[in-house]
């Protein structure tokens, strides 16, 4: 653990980057081993299902913006 903190300082990752990523890794294992379900997760991480169900949300990159659609232009 001391070798990771260490590679992480000289990596100038900040503390918040770094507690971010673990709460996102973790989170993500734990919903693996209770085969992605959010209750029995969030039991687990002892947090409400609601809050659980919002960082995974947040973890998830955003939706592609929509096309524009293509209008004809008419002649004059």
């Amino acid at each position: 653990m001391d070798d990771l903190i260490e590679d992480m300082l000289d990596g100038r990752i900040l503390l918040s980057e770094a507690i971010s990523e673990f709460e996102k890794l973790y989170i993500q294992k734990a919903l693996k081993r209770h085969d992605e379900h959010l209750s029995k997760t969030a039991d687990a991480l002892g947090i409400h299902r609601n809050t659980l169900s919002k960082r995974v949300a947040a973890y998830q990159p955003p939706p592609p913006p929509p096309k524009k659609l293509l209008t004809r232009k008419t002649k004059k």
